[in-house]
C-alpha cells in the first residue's frame, strides 16, 4: 500500500499579536489575486496604499484580546485537529497555512520527510470558494513543483452537506438552543464578483428566485449555495421552524459589493424584531480564530446587548471535538479510497 499522508490547509494567522506581524500577514493575504481579484496595480494601491497603513493598528489589539498562551487560537486549534486526526488515522497529518506559518511548503516537506508517497490535500473549508479552497490548492501544487516532488495526489472536496460534518455541527449547536432562542448562521462573506464567477451558466446566480436553495450544475461550486445547504441541513436536523433562524455574512472588507445581509446588520434587525436570546454559529470556520472569538463573541455580543438583547451565546467551532475528529476521519478515508490519485500539477 502506498504510504499516505494528509495536509490540512487553513487560511493562516499572524505569528504574534503585534502591529508588524499583523501587517506582514495581511500583506501576504490581501495581495493574493484570488482574494482581491482586481487588476494588480489597483490591488497594490488598495492594499499597500490604504489597508496596510491603517488596518494593522486596528486589528492587532483584537488579536491580543483572544491570544492563547500557546499562540494564535486558529493555529492552536488547527494543530490540535491535526494531532487528533493523525492518531485516529495512523498516518502523518501536517498543517499548512496558506498565509503565515506553518507554511504549506513546510507541511509538504514534513510529509515528504516522513516517507509519504501519496498526499491528500485537505482544505479545511466545508464550502468551496476561490479565495480559500482554490487559492490553497493552487499554492500547494506550485510548492510541490518548486520542490521537485511528484507524489500521488488526492483532494478533499467541499463537504457542506456531508453527515460527517453536519452531525457534529448539529450536536455542537443543540446545547445552545431552547424554544426562545433564535439561531443565526454567520458565514464568512465574499465579494459578489466571486459568487457571479462561480455561476457556470451566467444565468442563475442572483437571477433566479431563491437561487441559493436550488441545487443545479450552475451553482455546484458556488460558496453561497454551499453555505445555504449547510444551513438547511442543520435546520432540518434540529427541527426548528423558519422563524427561529437566520443566515448572514460577516467580515466585509473594502468598497466592493459583498454577500448580504451582513451579520452586524442582521443582529440589529433581530433585536429590533424583538429577539432577546440569540445563538450564533459560524460553520464556515472549522477552527476558532479572530472571526469567531473577537468579531462575534466580543463585537457582535456587545452590539446585541447594547441594542437591547439579553442573552447571546457563541457556538464554538468544531475544533478538535471527538465527534468531529471521527467525522473528519471518515471524510479523509472516503477521499483516499474513492478519489483517483493524480500526479502533481501546476
Amino acid at each position: 500500500m502506498t504510504p499516505s499522508g494528509v495536509l490540512l490547509m487553513n487560511v493562516g494567522t499572524p505569528d504574534e499579536p503585534t502591529v508588524e506581524s499583523v501587517r506582514e500577514y495581511l500583506r501576504e493575504f490581501l495581495l493574493d489575486p484570488d482574494v482581491i481579484d482586481i487588476p494588480t496595480p489597483l490591488r497594490h494601491l488598495l492594499v499597500r496604499g490604504i489597508i496596510l497603513r491603517t488596518r494593522p493598528r486596528k486589528i492587532a489589539p483584537s488579536y491580543q484580546s483572544i491570544w492563547m498562551e500557546e499562540g494564535s487560537p486558529l493555529r492552536v486549534y488547527t494543530d490540535r485537529m491535526a494531532s487528533a486526526l493523525q492518531e485516529a488515522l495512523g498516518m502523518p497529518c501536517e498543517v499548512g497555512m496558506r498565509y503565515g506559518n506553518p507554511s504549506i511548503r513546510q507541511g509538504l516537506q514534513n510529509l515528504r520527510d516522513s516517507g509519504v508517497e501519496r498526499v491528500l490535500l485537505a482544505p479545511l473549508f466545508p464550502h468551496h470558494a476561490q479565495a480559500t479552497t482554490e487559492s490553497s490548492l493552487k499554492f500547494a501544487y506550485r510548492q510541490m513543483d518548486e520542490m521537485g516532488w511528484s507524489p500521488e495526489i488526492s483532494e478533499l472536496d467541499h463537504f457542506e452537506k456531508d453527515p460527517s460534518f453536519i452531525g457534529p455541527l448539529v450536536e455542537s449547536i443543540r446545547p445552545h438552543m431552547d424554544e426562545d432562542t433564535h439561531l443565526l448562521f454567520s458565514y464568512h462573506g465574499l465579494p459578489l464578483s466571486h459568487i457571479y464567477r462561480a455561476d457556470k451558466t451566467g444565468s442563475h446566480c442572483q437571477k433566479v428566485d431563491n437561487c441559493c436553495t436550488i441545487p443545479t450544475d450552475a451553482n455546484s461550486s458556488c460558496y453561497a449555495h454551499h453555505c445555504t445547504m449547510t444551513t438547511l441541513a442543520v435546520v432540518e436536523a434540529l427541527g426548528i421552524d423558519d422563524d427561529s433562524w437566520s443566515q448572514s455574512y460577516q467580515s466585509r472588507l473594502g468598497p466592493v459589493k459583498w454577500l448580504r445581509p451582513s451579520s452586524i446588520e442582521k443582529v440589529d434587525q433581530l433585536v429590533d424584531s424583538g429577539i432577546k436570546k440569540l445563538t450564533i454559529v459560524s460553520p464556515a470556520f472549522l477552527a476558532d480564530g479572530l472571526e469567531t472569538l473577537e468579531e462575534i463573541d466580543i463585537e457582535m455580543r456587545n452590539q446585541f446587548i447594547e441594542r437591547g438583547g439579553e442573552e447571546m451565546e457563541l457556538v464554538s467551532c468544531l475544533n478538535d471535538r471527538p465527534d468531529w475528529i471521527e467525522g473528519m476521519s471518515q471524510l479523509v478515508r472516503s477521499a483516499l479510497n474513492s478519489d483517483e490519485p493524480q500526479g502533481s500539477e501546476s
